[in-house]
């Protein structure tokens, strides 16, 4: 049976599609479109066609089992073109998503009514891409290309009422769309109209381009590498420039030129990587979340802080508890300080912040988290300190509250053992700054009940995270890699490289910073005590800390930083500081390539992803790709360390591992079981997500 339906509703066409569960753009759709538009033309009883679709969903976008497959015609260009050069008035029912591809059907008709719960939007940009079929023209036309533009770069769907504020739509109605729909398509019948989106060019004024082009050429300073927001601009721009056919052919070719671009495959890996997280394994969807009405957290420094707005700011009552008044105090300060700011921005109003505030309450003591229904601890990362204060939760806790530790490193269990509720406790892993970081690992220890870990994740998106579910293990996924990125960048001063030459390297790779430009900013101290607490060695980088220079907050680190200067610059001593440590441990310095520097860097970090996959740490290839876009700034155009790591050959790598560890005698860099057997069959990580 043909998912698109053809019925007569007195002289009106109405084409209903029912493709379940979103009603996608496949092939069976599109040629049941366009053989239901010619159908009503070719009837001379019929004055007029309604599109509308059964279920939830309006059309929710493109069939994406259809990625990467040769394209069936019809193409949504040609069904496009046929609704639009409908001789009779095509109108669009839009009762709930109508996004992608679904929402250039609804441009391509003559009129558009919906419910107030519909979404309208065209989120391509964050698969890579930009729409396809006449998105790009036909949606600044109709309301202007300022707004647009904003809508096609944040990918967000807007609601009927903005939708029809801004003149995408023509009704909204609260009720008997399908009637209302007819009723406007026997209207346009009836005056002979039929308005079409592409002719339509009042809203392209010299104001509306001017507010375009300051709109893109922020966006471009932001883009980095990605290539689909100049993509993005210069069809945008083209409906300026050319007439609306010429746009329509240009738009074309900068989607087909996407398709194949590899920074583009990546942005799509990352969007369908950043679907699979939500599916847990072991905790299907009959598993419910505990419900999250107050919360806690312990510690109200830089992180505790943050994490107490992350709740504020998502409408959450929170509790922010301390030992005393006066760091209690310092806390609700800088909270406060950081909120100003963002008035003094214009991102937040004086009446949100004052809001935001009041949901924030300062408590001395852990009595004070009695009422919480989750209660996350961001105390000092030492399991004394966080078994003491996990002790005394369990007291004061009332049952079947989530106890969460924001602990970085440190093993759940153990922490989890000092109370007689293991079921209820868990890590959740914030990175900093607390309020700003997508991140969140919800580290799952054995023995935690699947509903708290449910709780963990529904709350994290509630908070405007990007969860992901990770196993107990010191440094879980993304601090576990970074630590053999932090130790091979080590190996690379001793062998001959230099500070700037290394963070070089991975800025031009697409980090924002390199690793010891970072290690200033965080403060090399706090690296230099967990090394201590843990009985490990770093020749340069524990020098460094011995003669004082901290980075940034001292005003030297691994670069100088005069008069206060957040850009370091290079500094003759520490250069010969590792010179001399290298001519200490005999080693003969030479220079090194990027592309070497690269390899040294992110191979081991490919490698412990291995062993992480095989320790059932992260689930999935894609998980680790995930935490290390959304809490290490790795470029989500690269898609993530396993992602790049297939683009390069995992033969390639496993070779220069081989090499590594044969050159500096650690036997840690030698390739993980999984990284030599995959080389060996010539597959990539990809092949673990399809079983392989």
């Amino acid at each position: 049976m043909s998912p698109v339906a053809f019925s007569r509703h007195a002289a009106v066409a109405v084409v209903t599609i029912d493709n379940p569960p979103v009603n996608a753009l496949g092939a069976a759709v599109r040629a049941g479109l366009v053989a239901a538009i010619a159908q009503a033309n070719a009837d001379a009883a019929i004055e007029a066609v309604v599109i509308a679709a059964a279920g939830k969903a309006s059309i929710a976008g493109a069939d994406i089992g259809e990625f990467g497959k040769p394209p069936v015609p019809p193409l949504l260009p040609d069904v496009l073109d046929a609704i639009e050069r409908s001789a009779k008035p095509v109108v669009a029912a839009i009762q709930g998503a109508a996004l992608g591809g679904g929402l250039e059907v609804a441009l391509a008709c003559h009129a558009r009514v919906a419910l107030p719960a519909a979404q309208l939007g065209l989120p391509e940009i964050r698969l890579g891409l930009i729409p396809g079929a006449g998105g790009t023209q036909r949606l600044p036309r109709l309301i202007g290309a300022a707004k647009a533009f904003a809508m096609m770069l944040s990918g967000d769907p807007v609601l009927a009422g903005r939708a029809l504020e801004w003149g995408l739509l023509d009704e909204v109605v609260s009720s008997d769309l399908l009637a209302t729909a007819i009723r406007v398509a026997q209207g346009l019948a009836a005056e002979g109209r039929r308005p079409v989106t592409s002719a339509a060019a009042e809203r392209l004024t010299e104001a509306d381009r001017s507010a375009f082009e300051a709109q893109a050429k922020e966006a471009l300073r932001q883009a980095g590498e990605a290539p689909n927001v100049p993509a993005l601009v210069e069809a945008v721009r083209n409906a300026f420039l050319l007439p609306f056919e010429q746009g329509l052919a240009a738009e074309r070719a900068l989607f087909l030129a996407l398709l194949d671009d590899p920074r583009a495959k990546a942005l799509r890996h990352v969007f369908f990587a950043e679907r699979a997280i939500a599916r847990v394994p072991g905790i299907g969807p009959a598993v419910t979340p505990r419900p999250v009405a107050r919360a806690a957290v312990i510690g109200a420094g830089t992180m505790g802080g943050g994490i107490a707005m992350c709740f504020a700011n998502a409408g959450i009552p929170v509790t922010l508890i301390e030992t005393a008044q006066a760091p209690l105090d310092n806390g609700m300060n800088r909270i406060a300080a950081i909120y100003d700011i963002s008035v003094q921005r214009g991102s937040l109003t004086p009446e949100a912040r004052a809001a935001r505030l009041a949901l924030i309450k300062p408590a001395v003591g852990l009595a004070a988290a009695a009422q919480a229904d989750i209660v996350v601890e961001a105390a000092f990362e030492e399991m004394g300190v966080k078994r003491q204060i996990f002790g005394e939760l369990d007291a004061v806790a009332k049952p079947g509250a989530i106890l969460a530790s924001n602990t970085s490193y440190l093993d759940v269990p153990t922490i989890a053992a000092a109370t007689k509720r293991p079921q209820d406790v868990l890590g959740m892993h914030f990175f900093s700054p607390a309020n700003v970081m997508k991140l969140l690992e919800v580290v799952r220890p054995k023995g935690v009940a699947d509903d708290a870990v449910a709780t963990a994740v529904a709350l994290g998106r509630r908070l405007g995270k990007v969860p992901v579910v990770v196993g107990n293990g010191f440094g879980f996924v993304g601090n576990r890699m970074l630590e053999q990125r932090t130790r091979a960048a080590e190996r690379l001063l001793v062998a001959g490289a230099l500070p700037y030459e290394v963070d070089r390297a991975l800025v031009d790779f697409g980090f924002r910073m390199g690793p010891f430009a970072m290690a200033d900013l965080a403060g090399n101290d706090i690296g230099w005590r967990s090394r201590k607490a843990r009985g490990l060695k770093a020749a340069v980088a524990d020098a460094i800390c011995e003669a004082g220079w901290f980075g940034q907050k001292t005003g030297r680190g691994y670069y100088l930083y005069p008069q206060g200067a957040r850009a370091g610059q290079r500094c003759p001593e520490v250069e010969a500081l590792i010179q001399r440590i290298s001519a200490e441990q005999g080693v003969t310095r030479r220079a090194f390539t990027q592309e070497e520097i690269l390899a040294r860097l992110l191979d081991p970090m490919v490698n412990e992803g291995a062993r992480i996959l095989e320790e059932g740490i992260a689930a999935r290839p894609g998980d680790i790709d995930i935490v290390w876009i959304n809490g290490y700034n790795w470029p989500a155009w690269r898609g993530g360390p396993m992602f790049w790591a297939d683009g390069v050959g995992l033969g390639v790598i496993a070779k220069r591992l081989e090499a590594q560890a044969a050159e500096s005698g650690d036997a840690a860099l030698k390739p993980a079981p999984l990284l030599r057997r995959l080389a060996a069959e010539g597959k990539g990580f990809a092949s673990l997500a399809s079983g392989g």
